[in-house]
């Protein structure tokens, strides 16, 4: 969707036109028909709400829609702006309507204020139809240009910063919706490559090769079913301080999850592609903190592998060596992600001695038992970390619930053959999955894991994403980023 700030009053005649709306509090410009028809549908500028009428306005009947914003002392305010936006372009996305004019007068906004708006409204306009051929005319996309008036002072340079978040998260949704044999390994990075060119984020790739000579046994075991030749993709952006350490986003990218040969039921298992919703998320706060020019270092791995039961798979109770030296006793083939992680990990640790490792994750079932598709489960060897993180969840609206670890959930994973197996018992499955990527944590390195298997997908629309990939965890990492790193 186009933004463009209008410099002058709205033209007359200018259909439709959007307002916000704060709680009980319609603008005292407003015509008393519409007025009237607000108060008569109980429209009241609850969040999220809308209400559509018409007015007679410099000799033309205008279409108009009322928005709700909620309570402006509300401390969620930003979301409820965002909502309001998102409310608006879900009115008018395949209404027919090419250019909607939004008007955010008379609801006290400030540029930060405006900026959520059009986040929401933006947010909520993405979709991936380029394999729909036989979309009826009146389910297309027609909104494609949001004209914004009365913008208040500072709006369009508080703007710049959300767009380039924006295109973060659509970046995101765009690499999770896509089918397994449009994004696989080496796709993703190509298409990352294409989407980062010019940003002056430093790309580097290791493949099979580099990977057998750095020792990654446990990454190529995942990958030696598939005939997709696994990636190490590593982003890096200095936009800190010169020589400062960076902080690490690792992605788990298993770009199709079979399970290998502890094969997954086939029900559902084509929502096995989106299995690399955690290195899409790094991919897309990569492009979203280039894009802004985000004053940090920070360097995104994503360990990109398909998960496949040929006949050169791996089997349950084989034993690989990971990178750090470490043994796995391969329990079950479907406990893929953290042994991909692992070796991720530990290269990026060796590489970059990084003052923080933060790895996001679709990585188990039971994280959906346990929190649904409300928050993603957070483990963590530091408080502060995780605390700031929390923080982070909750103003960007990507929400975080914290899980606890210790010595108790660790030994569940001991192996009798080997250092550790990949899986405990099905009691604590998520816990236990966070004990397994700790062990190769470094003593004394802040450390955390994001399980956002709940969150990349949704089977129904939210408050601004349509049905499917909703670009979690992007917005985590960039609210992290932006109150923490850049100071």
């Amino acid at each position: 969707m186009i933004i463009e700030f209008l410099a002058g009053p709205i033209a007359a005649g200018t259909s439709p036109v959007a307002r916000i709306v704060n709680l009980d509090a319609l603008p005292a410009d407003l015509d008393a028909v519409l007025v009237e028809g607000a108060r008569a549908s109980r429209f009241s500028g609850k969040t999220g709400q809308l209400h559509e009428g018409f007015v007679a306005q410099g000799g033309s009947v205008v279409r108009m829609a009322l928005a709700g914003a909620g309570d402006p002392k509300a401390k969620d305010r930003s979301a409820a702006l965002e909502r309001a936006g998102a409310a608006i372009t879900a009115k008018y996305l395949t209404s027919g309507v090419t250019a909607l004019t939004l008007d955010l007068s008379g609801a006290g906004l400030s540029a930060t204020d405006a900026a959520a708006v059009l986040l929401g409204a933006r947010l909520r306009g993405w979709r991936h139809d380029a394999y729909r051929t036989k979309l009826p005319d009146d389910q297309k996309p027609t909104l494609t240009t949001l004209h914004v008036a009365n913008a208040p002072a500072g709006t369009a340079e508080a703007w710049a910063v959300e767009a380039a978040l924006a295109e973060g998260v659509e970046f995101t949704r765009e690499l999770v919706t896509e089918p397994a044999n449009v994004i696989y390994p080496a796709s993703f990075v190509a298409r990352a490559q294409a989407r980062l060119a010019g940003t002056g984020v430093a790309i580097r790739v290791l493949g099979r090769d580099e990977m057998v000579a750095l020792g990654m046994g446990a990454l190529l075991g995942v990958a030696q079913g598939s005939v997709r030749e696994p990636q190490l993709l590593v982003m890096e952006w200095k936009g800190g301080p010169a020589g400062g350490k960076p902080t690490a986003f690792v992605g788990k990218g298993v770009t199709f999850d079979t399970g290998g040969i502890s094969l997954k039921p086939a029900a559902g298992m084509e929502d096995m592609k989106w299995d690399m919703g955690g290195a899409g998320a790094v991919a897309g706060a990569m492009l979203a903190l280039a894009k802004r020019g985000a004053k940090a270092n920070v360097v995104g791995i994503c360990g990109l592998v398909e998960n496949m039961p040929d006949g050169n798979a791996q089997r349950p109770g084989d034993v690989v060596t990971s990178m750090s030296g470490q043994t796995i006793e391969v329990i079950n083939t479907d406990a893929e992600g953290r042994l991909v992680l692992c070796d991720a990990v530990t290269w990026v640790q060796q590489e970059f001695a990084p003052s923080a490792v933060i790895d996001l994750a679709t990585l188990t079932g039971a994280m959906i038992i346990s929190l649904g598709n409300e928050h993603g489960g957070l483990f963590s060897n530091d408080d502060a970390l995780a605390g700031k993180l929390l923080d982070a969840g909750t103003a960007s609206g990507d929400k975080l619930w914290r899980f606890p670890m210790g010595p108790a959930y660790d030994k569940l994973i001991d192996s009798p053959i080997a250092d550790m197996k990949n899986v405990g018992p099905r009691e604590g499955g998520s816990i236990t999955a966070a004990q397994f990527i700790q062990r190769f944590v470094n003593k004394g390195t802040p450390w955390a894991h994001l399980d956002i298997a709940g969150m990349v997908w949704a089977s129904k629309p939210g408050a601004t994403w349509d049905k499917g990939a909703t670009g979690y965890g992007v917005r985590i990492l960039d609210r992290f980023v932006r109150d923490h790193l850049e100071g």
